[in-house]
């Protein structure tokens, strides 16, 4: 018995210390989480549909009916202009969502500000996973339901670019005088909070490790 309390001890003490590792690499990179894997601290929910997201098993689904989830913490005041995003997705067959960038909370509706960088794998929207939505759009999957997949969005200056598992997929630099399409007025950069999208009744689409690097 004392073995084996002992060989469990070892064991604790070493996914401690690995993980101490981590969150120390992690902090030196200049990355920081905005999620703690338990609640939906820091998190404002749009009102039209409060229940659409649940934390579970260290993941924000994104579950029923469309609804927003905006960052509202405290890391950069939630307020990003500059900066690399990254987190893990997984879809489930037919589910459309999206990540907001550069937005702003609100009620209800489609987020009016920022750009949408998409999520979509077998939905019957054309506009798939890493694109920007109505803006550059991607037209092949490049992700499969039921697999986490790595998905990760930088912004810096007037250049946005998006990559799946380290493929680019977008990668679109507002031009001079960027006037954007009349049925999307808000897709300009600025900056922002972070969003995520549930997008109707059948989708449903979970996210974790959700972290951030601000840049000058």
């Amino acid at each position: 018995m004392r073995i084996a309390l002992g060989a469990a001890g070892v064991v604790l003490a070493l996914g401690l210390s690995l993980a101490v590792v981590q969150a120390a690499e992690e902090n030196a990179e200049g990355w920081v989480s905005l999620f703690d894997g338990k609640t939906l601290d820091g998190w404002k929910v749009s009102t039209e549909n409060s229940s659409a997201f649940v934390v579970k098993d260290g993941t924000i689904g994104a579950v029923s009916g469309r609804a927003h989830l905006f960052y509202n913490g405290p890391v950069g005041n939630h307020d990003f202009k500059n900066f690399e995003f990254q987190c893990d997705v997984m879809t489930t067959p037919g589910s459309n969502s999206g990540i907001y960038i550069h937005t702003e909370y609100q009620e209800s509706n489609w987020p009016y500000k920022g750009y949408e960088c998409q999520v979509n794998q077998t939905h019957e929207d054309w506009r798939k996973t890493g694109g920007l939505y109505g803006i550059q759009d991607n037209k092949e999957a490049v992700a499969k339901d039921g697999e986490w997949f790595h998905y990760e969005i930088k912004v810096e200056g007037k250049h946005i670019v998006t990559k799946i598992n380290g493929k680019t997929v977008a990668d679109f630099t507002e031009p001079e005088g960027w006037e954007p399409p009349q049925d999307m007025p808000g897709r300009k950069l600025s900056s922002g909070t972070i969003a995520f999208q549930a997008h109707d009744p059948n989708s449903k689409t979970y996210f974790k490790n959700i972290k951030i690097k601000l840049l000058d």
